[in-house]
């Protein structure tokens, strides 16, 4: 008998130093592995709690912000500098993220830009929907610089194009904006030479959409919606804005 049991723990010996051990042990190291990286991606996205308001002049982000945070509707003027506040999301008072309201004007939004860009779990592009057709370059373009910007490419915060002033009459629709922008975008990426700012991780120009192939949002590393909103809202002034679209994004990236 005891030869017998000598027999068996021979066998058990070899059976785990053999191959199927060898693959258990290698099956467990990768999920370990996988697990550590998941937690060190997750640990970086939960430091990043800003939502950035960007968009030319008079897109009307200042007063959007406002409304987000009181609800009231107040005069604005062109912004110089930076505004951040708490935004706790309505589902979750105990949820928050940080919005910054960053300047439009050309020589101060990518200085902004590249202050702020680490921290971005979010981006919140806003675009003027009455002023859109004879601006649209001009978005593009501005829009182009974020997008192929390296730690926006890296981050890959989720995008929302905020179609804004919904409430006038002659306000485009998002998805004509839309289609009209990646046309832009479409075409930048094959004229604009690369700012410094738009370098991948190899140091060449960062590529915007699939090489040989017309540019379209679904190709970004990031998530991109459009929503049609009204920040004044349709009763101006004394009327409640029109953002269910964005504060129901808000919600999810929150």
């Amino acid at each position: 008998m005891a030869g017998g049991l000598e027999l068996h723990l021979e066998a058990l010996r070899r059976e785990l130093h053999g191959p199927a051990v060898l693959s258990v042990l290698v099956a467990l190291i990768a999920v370990a592995i996988t697990f550590l990286i998941w937690r060190f991606v997750q640990g970086r996205r939960s430091s990043r709690k800003a939502v950035l308001l960007l968009g030319l002049c008079d897109a009307g982000k200042t007063l959007l912000f406002a409304r987000l945070l009181s609800g009231r509707y107040r005069d604005t003027q062109t912004s110089i500098t930076d505004s951040s506040a708490l935004y706790r999301v309505s589902h979750d008072k105990s949820t928050s993220v940080t919005l910054i309201d960053l300047p439009g004007h050309e020589s101060l939004r990518l200085q902004f830009l590249e202050r702020f860009k680490a921290a971005a779990r979010a981006i919140v592009f806003v675009v003027d929907s009455v002023a859109f057709q004879r601006e649209v370059k001009d978005v593009a373009e501005f829009l182009y610089q974020v997008l192929v910007d390296s730690t926006v490419l890296r981050n890959a915060p989720a995008l929302l194009i905020a179609c804004n002033k919904q409430d006038v009459t002659m306000a485009k629709s998002a998805k004509l904006i839309q289609q009209q922008l990646e046309k832009e975008l479409n075409t930048l990426r094959v004229t604009c030479s690369a700012a410094p700012t738009s370098l991948d991780a190899t140091g060449g120009p960062a590529q915007l959409g699939k090489k040989g192939k017309d540019f379209d949002f679904s190709q970004l590393p990031m998530k991109v919606e459009f929503v049609e909103c009204s920040a004044r809202g349709s009763k101006g002034e004394e009327g409640e804005a029109d953002l269910e679209g964005l504060e129901k994004w808000l919600v999810k990236v929150a």
